[in-house]
Order: structure tokens, then sequence, then C-alpha cells
């Protein structure tokens, strides 16, 4: 008979364990549900840890209550803990008095039992301990959530006292938007009188940006720039270098001279400075050439005061010929450094 409600209630107890499982997705609560059915299904846990295995099935139910009222997370966590620990000191106490049970028949065995018997034993105050650990959780978690809803009811009243500092703050703004409106007429007034100033600054600044740009045509026209689809470029020569040399000569450096001046007049444009060489000698060759003459020309700016952060060089080694390479005349317009001058934005229209 004892063995039918035993099996009976194991199954029920499994029914549980598997209606909850497909809806829960805590493992420490899902691992405690495994070890009790485990523990119930040991005829050694039931008939010598009884007591200890109420325990469990108790913290087990509180488990469980837990996780369907939707408690704390927290909280289920700590509950699943201690049915869990309470499974395995049922266990352990079985095993104890199983242990000790055998100690009364073996007597050979009978040191080395009571020695496991210890151990046990120290096991079991030990998980006690740490079950009382996690109580000892659940009550200050319990003493948090009470300090939350005070400290809401709190900040309830808080947000009573901000409305009713509103409605006395819009009582002030309302006498402040009649001095506003007071002091609105008076900013028409300046603003009118300030409107006929900006006019005249207006006409002066137009005046000024029309002289800078015919001293900056004036410029560019001594620099013999020439205006393309990607702004204002001025071509330096093959004849500013020595062949297969990337060292400005002295005629180069006062083309140089004369571009840093021209920056140093107007520091918001930006420089890019290519290189490029006839198809004479291998790509590598030519592409290395291009590279440092270009680099060069940076190189000899940067160190008449241009800013280096606004100069970039690029080496294009034979490509983009201007000339025809099957010709000396051709070849020589080939070899050449351009520099585009970016527009009063520094914007620069790369290749």
């Amino acid at each position: 008979m004892k063995n039918v409600h035993f099996l009976s209630m194991t199954l029920i107890a499994t029914a549980v364990i598997a209606g909850c499982g497909s809806m829960s997705a805590n493992n420490t609560l899902d691992q405690a549900r495994a070890d009790y059915v485990n523990a119930q299904s040991n005829s050694q846990v039931t008939s010598l840890a009884a007591a200890e295995l109420k325990q469990a099935g108790d913290s087990l139910d509180r488990a469980n209550d837990a996780w369907n009222k939707r408690d704390d997370s927290a909280r289920i966590e700590h509950l699943a803990y201690i049915a869990k620990q309470r499974v395995a000191i049922a266990q352990e106490t079985a095993t104890r008095r199983n242990a000790e049970q055998a100690i009364v028949t073996a007597g050979a065995e009978r040191d080395r039992v009571r020695l496991e018997a210890r151990t046990r034993e120290a096991d079991v105050a030990k998980r006690n301990a740490e079950v009382a650990r996690r109580e000892s959780d659940i009550s200050r978690l319990n003493a948090e959530a009470s300090q939350r809803n005070a400290d809401a009811s709190q900040r309830e009243n808080e947000a009573s006292r901000r409305n009713a500092e509103a409605s006395r703050r819009q009582s002030e703004a309302s006498i402040r938007d009649a001095e506003a409106a007071q002091a609105q007429a008076v900013a028409e007034r300046l603003a009118a009188e300030a409107a006929q100033v900006n006019t005249q600054i207006a006409r002066q600044q137009t005046q000024l940006a029309e002289d800078r740009s015919r001293q900056l045509a004036l410029q560019l026209a001594d620099l013999e720039a020439k205006k393309t689809e990607r702004g204002m470029v001025i071509t330096l020569g093959d004849v500013l270098f020595d062949t297969n040399r990337a060292e400005l000569k002295s005629g180069g450096m006062r083309n140089v001279q004369k571009l840093a001046a021209f920056f140093k007049q107007y520091p918001q444009r930006k420089v890019l400075i290519e290189g490029y060489t006839d198809s004479t000698g291998s790509n590598d060759h030519n592409q290395v050439l291009s590279q440092d003459r270009a680099q060069s020309v940076r190189t000899a700016l940067v160190n008449m005061g241009t800013v280096a952060e606004r100069i970039t060089a690029r080496g294009y080694g034979e490509s983009y010929p201007v000339g025809d390479n099957a010709t000396l005349a051709g070849r020589q317009l080939n070899r050449r450094v351009e520099i585009i001058v970016s527009d009063d934005s520094g914007v620069l229209t790369p290749r």
C-alpha cells in the first residue's frame, strides 16, 4: 500500500513539474523540480529522510507559487535555490542515515562509514548555512521592495509640490509676457535700426568680396592658373626637376614661393598636388617618381609656412597624359606637377 501511494505521488509530481516546465524559463527552478522528482523516486530518501523531503517539497511549492504569481526574478531564483538545496539535504541525510544503519552490521567498515558520516554532516551543515543566507537575502529583497514603495510615495508628493510650483511660475510667466510685449516694441525699433546698419555692412562686404575676387583673379593669372571642371589648376612643368629626380631646382622654388605667398593670403583654401610622368620607364618607377615629385612640392610649401593639413600630395605615374607620348614635345607636356586649388569653402574635386 505504501508503494502504491508513493508511485501515485511520484506521477502527480512529475505531471506538475512537466506542466510548469513548459512555461518556465528559470533553469534553477526547473533543476529543483527535477531533483525533487529524483529524490521522491529514491526509496532510500523517502524512508530515511521523509521529514527533510517534506521540507524540500514545501520549499518547492513556495518557489512554484512565486513563479505563478510572476514575482521578482531574484526572489524566484532564491526560493528555487533553497528548494534545490533542501532536496540535496534530504538526499545527504538519507545517505548518512543509511550509513549509520550499515554501521550496526558492518563491523570492519565501521570506522570508514563514521568518517564519511561526519563528512556528510559537515556538508549538511554547510548547506543549511547557505539556505539560511539565501533566506536572509529574501528578507533583504522584501525590505528593499518596501523601501521602493516608500520612495514611490515620496516621489508622488514631490510631483504634487512641483505642480504647485509650476502654477506659481505660470502666474509669474503671465507678468513676464506683459513685460516682454513692451520689450518687443523696443526690440522692433532697434531691429529696424539694425537692419539699416546691416544693409550698409552687406554693401561694404559685397564691395570687399568683389575687390578680393579681382585680386584673386590677378594673382591666379600671375601663377598662370587655368579654370577647369575641377577648379583652378596651376601646372608646374618638367623643367623644374632634373631627369628622373624629384628635387626642385632653383627655378621651381621661385614658383613655389609664389604659391606659398598665395596660400598664406587665402588660408581657407586647400591644395591637391598631383604628379605625372611620361610613359618612358616602368610603371612602378613612374608611379614612385610622380609621387616623390608631388611630395617634394608639398614639402617646399610646408617649409615656406603653408599649413601641412591643407595640402594633399598624390602621384599618378603615366596616367592621364595631356600630350602624345610618341613625341618628344608630348612627353615633355606629360612630365608635370598639377596644383588644384579648392574653392573658398575648402572643397576639392578629386579625379
